[in-house]
């Protein structure tokens, strides 16, 4: 409870941090009135609560749901290197989407609901279907975990190549949009973006939460699960089923941000001294990766960089390090 106190108290650092610096700086005192309803001008109001605070509260959603599926999908696998874009469901929601950013402007006459909510529905659709896919082919073995891993990184590959060919087939600044997007970024988000996911993202977190001891047994090796009296095929399910929305959402809010799931579930491991990702400290981990690589990205270079560019940057490490700590282990024993 301490290190979650703790983590909480950095990520409220890191949201009142993310609203103070812009291209003008506003006083975190001034931030924390905003938020409190006590805020001490019009303009001060108006540019943390309707400019900066949407952009914001995507970037903490993101992390959140990234964070936890991470979580969940690495207890699911029993890797710490277990992520939802190896399985297909980040890459599956991204070929949705740049389907659509890229094609659109061909297409005369399409209606104003698709033009509005065409690409939420395709990002949607392309996680669902490929996750779908992936237990359609695995569900004989119970979703093994190496068999899991595998199919899930034969589609994720598939469906890179298909958004590669896809953006060949958009005009340029469609493409160029859609290269962007598929980078990670919460630029440019309204309050009209953040209708449905907050919602989703709450429930999924709260389902999960109360999923722990199931998570505890899950994360022990198989023959010791089914001799506790647990069906492996239906709980594996149940968690990747609420990390696929999960992942689906973040990828819809922000783009597919690389190393976010990956890095938050490990991290939240290692600092909660748990043997298997907590919800909790995963949540907190990623809103305060996201936030703080947006804020890197945005604000630490003379042009503004896709806050994918520095979860990368940060993570792409992170993951050779956990390699190679893998490898030492394996050596080890």
């Amino acid at each position: 409870m301490t290190t979650a106190l703790g983590l909480l108290a950095v990520a409220l650092g890191a949201l009142c941090l993310h609203l103070a610096i812009g291209g003008t700086p506003i006083p975190i005192r001034d931030v924390i009135a905003s938020l409190l309803g006590a805020a001490p001008d019009p303009r001060t109001e108006l540019a943390v609560l309707e400019f900066r605070l949407p952009r914001t509260a995507a970037a903490v959603l993101a992390g959140v749901a990234f964070g936890v599926a991470g979580a969940l999908t690495q207890t699911v696998a029993r890797n710490p290197l277990a992520s939802p874009d190896i399985l297909g469901v980040t890459n599956g929601a991204a070929l949705g989407a740049v389907s659509v950013l890229a094609l659109t402007s061909q297409v005369a006459g399409l209606p104003e609901f698709f033009l509005r909510h065409g690409l939420v529905l395709a990002a949607t659709a392309g996680g669902l279907l490929v996750s779908a896919l992936v237990f359609a082919l695995v569900w004989h073995s119970s979703l093994e975990s190496n068999r899991l891993v595998l199919v899930g990184l034969g589609f994720s590959g598939l469906c890179a190549a298909a958004t590669s060919w896809m953006l060949t087939l958009g005009e340029v600044y469609n493409a160029q949009q859609a290269l962007t997007w598929l980078a990670g970024t919460v630029n440019a988000i309204s309050w009209s973006d953040l209708l449905l996911a907050p919602v989703a993202i709450a429930l999924c977190v709260a389902l999960a939460g109360m999923l722990h001891q199931q998570r505890q047994v899950l994360a022990l090796d198989s023959d010791t699960a089914r001799a506790l009296g647990m069906n492996l095929g239906r709980e594996r399910v149940l968690m990747l089923g609420l990390a696929t929305p999960l992942a689906i959402a973040g990828t819809v809010i922000a783009g597919p941000l690389a190393f976010v799931a990956l890095a938050s579930g490990h991290a939240s491991r290692l600092i909660a001294r748990s043997t298997i990702p907590t919800v909790l400290h995963s949540a907190l981990i990623g809103a305060i990766f996201v936030l703080l690589a947006d804020l890197a990205a945005a604000r630490g270079f003379p042009v503004v960089l896709p806050a994918g560019v520095a979860t990368a940057v940060i993570g792409a490490p992170y993951l050779i390090f956990l390699v190679l700590r893998q490898s030492r282990v394996r050596t080890a024993s």
